[in-house]
C-alpha cells in the first residue's frame, strides 16, 4: 500500500466542524449515548494551541463533521520483517516452534533485507490508512543481520518522519546464547534511537532464566533504557519469568514503568486466585503486559489485571508474514475484537475500549468529563466517520485523515 494521505497543512492553522464528545447522557443511571458537538481547533508548533465554539464561515480547514480521536498508538509490531508487499504466504505447517522459526530465519533474511527498507514503508503506509500514528517497533538483533535490520528500519522511519514515529526495542530473536548475539546486543544499547532492550523465552531458547534475565536487566541499568521480553512460555517456566523480572524492577525502581512482558501467554492459564496475584504484584512493581490479542486459543486475563491497575499494551504483533498468517494493522480493530472477546457492549464499556487503540487516552473519564483534548495536547489526531467512541469501536469506522505532530494529512 503507499501511503493513503496527502498532507493539507502544517504548521499554523485552524479546524472548523470538528465532532468532539462532550458527555454522557443517562438514563435512570446509566449511559445510555454520548453526546457531542462541533468546535473550531487550533492547530500552532505540532501542539493543540485552542478548543473553541465552532465558527462555521470562517475560512480554515473543513473538518465536515466527522468525529476527532487521539491518533493510534500500535505497541508491538516488527516493521522490519514483514511479508507485506511481497506475494501471499500463509503460515506453513512445517515450522512448529519458535526453533523452526529461528533457522528459517536465518536461512531467508539474507533475501528479505534487500528489500526491508521498501516493505517497511508500505507496512507503515498500512498502518497509517488506519489511524496509526505511533509503535513500538521490535527489530532482530542477530548473527545473520547483525545491526542491518536497525539500520534500514531507521531509514524506513526517516523517510516517514513527518506523518510517523516510533520507539525501538533491540529484539534478540535468536536468543542471546542459542546464537552469538550478546556483543551485538551490547552494541546497539549503546544507540540513541534504541529506547528498549528485548528478550526472547529465556528458558525455552537459552536455557536458563536468571542468565538471561540478569544480563538483560544489567544491560537496560548501564544504558538507562526500558526493557521489553517477548514471554510465549506457559506454565512454571513462563510464570518463574514473570516473576523474577517483577523482582528485578522492584529491586531497581529505575526500570518501574519502563518494564514489559510482551505477550506473557503463562497468564491466561490461571487460575482466578493466581491471576489476581500476579495482577497485583504486576502492579506493586510497575511491570507492565503487551499483548497479543488473542492467540491461538489464548484468553489473556487483560479485565483483571486493568482492574489492579497494571499498564495493558496492545499491537498486531505481525501484520501478515511467515510468523502468523493474521494481523491486519487496524488498532481500531483490535479494539473491536477485545470489546467482543471480554463483553464490552454497552455505549459506556465500548467508549472504554477505544484506549486499546490509543493506548489510554480517551475523550471521556469514566464521570462523563472532557478530559481530551486539552490546550497543549500533541496535535496528534484522527477524523473518522463516526458519532462517538463507542460507534467507532463497534463499527471499525473509517479513518479521514491523521494528524502527527500538527502534519495533516487527509485521505487521497
Amino acid at each position: 500500500m503507499q501511503f493513503p494521505y496527502q498532507l493539507a497543512a502544517k504548521g499554523k492553522y485552524s479546524l472548523k466542524n470538528v465532532r468532539l464528545e462532550t458527555g454522557f447522557e443517562y438514563n435512570e443511571g446509566e449511559v445510555v449515548r454520548t453526546e457531542t458537538d462541533l468546535f473550531s481547533i487550533e492547530i500552532e508548533e505540532g501542539k493543540i494551541k485552542m478548543v473553541k465554539a465552532n465558527d462555521p464561515a470562517s475560512d480554515v480547514w473543513d473538518a465536515k463533521g466527522f468525529l476527532m480521536l487521539p491518533a493510534f498508538r500500535d505497541m508491538h509490531i516488527h516493521l522490519d520483517k514483514t511479508l507485506y508487499g511481497l506475494p501471499w504466504q500463509a503460515l506453513s505447517p512445517k515450522r512448529r516452534t519458535v526453533k523452526d522459526m529461528i533457522a528459517y530465519e536465518q536461512e531467508i533474511i539474507p533475501e528479505l533485507l534487500k528489500t526491508s527498507v521498501e516493505r517497511a514503508e508500505q507496512l507503515i503506509s498500512l498502518l497509517q490508512h488506519y489511524g496509526t500514528h505511533y509503535s513500538r517497533a521490535h527489530f532482530n538483533i542477530d548473527p545473520t543481520s547483525g545491526l542491518q535490520s536497525l539500520e534500514h528500519l531507521e531509514t524506513a522511519l526517516e523517510n516517514k518522519k513527518d506523518s510517523f514515529k516510533a520507539e525501538l526495542v533491540a529484539f534478540p530473536q535468536h536468543g542471546l546464547y542459542y546464537t552469538d548475539t550478546l556483543p551485538l546486543m551490547k552494541e546497539a544499547a549503546k544507540l540513541k534511537s534504541v529506547g528498549f532492550i528485548g528478550g526472547l523465552d529465556p528458558f525455552s531458547i537459552d536455557g536458563n532464566i536468571e542468565k538471561v534475565l540478569d544480563f538483560t536487566v544489567q544491560l537496560a541499568l548501564d544504558h538507562k533504557k526500558g526493557i521489553d521480553i517477548h514471554l510465549h512460555e506457559a506454565g512454571e517456566s513462563g510464570m518463574k519469568t514473570i516473576h523474577y523480572l517483577i523482582d528485578k524492577a522492584i529491586e531497581n525502581p529505575e526500570l518501574q514503568g519502563k518494564t514489559f512482558v510482551s505477550h506473557a501467554f503463562a497468564l491466561g492459564h490461571l487460575s482466578q486466585k493466581e491471576t489476581e496475584h500476579i495482577a497485583e504484584r504486576l502492579a506493586a512493581g510497575k511491570v507492565g503486559i503487551a499483548s497479543s490479542v488473542p492467540f491461538r486459543g489464548t484468553i489473556m486475563p487483560i479485565p483483571v489485571l486493568k482492574k489492579h491497575g497494571v499498564n495493558v499494551l496492545i499491537g498486531n504483533d505481525n501484520v501478515q508474514d511467515y510468523w502468523s498468517t493474521f494481523g491486519s494493522g487496524n488498532m481500531l480493530q483490535k479494539a473491536n475484537l477485545m470489546a467482543e472477546l471480554y463483553g464490552y457492549e454497552t455505549e459506556f464499556d465500548l467508549s472504554r475500549a477505544l484506549q486499546f487503540a490509543t493506548q489510554t487516552t480517551i475523550p471521556l473519564n469514566d464521570e462523563g468529563k472532557q478530559q481530551w483534548p486539552k490546550p497543549g495536547d500533541d496535535a496528534s489526531v484522527i477524523l473518522t466517520d463516526a458519532s462517538c467512541s463507542a460507534e467507532a469501536v463497534s463499527r471499525i469506522s473509517t479513518v479521514e485523515a491523521l494528524m502527527n505532530d500538527g502534519n495533516l494529512f487527509w485521505r487521497s
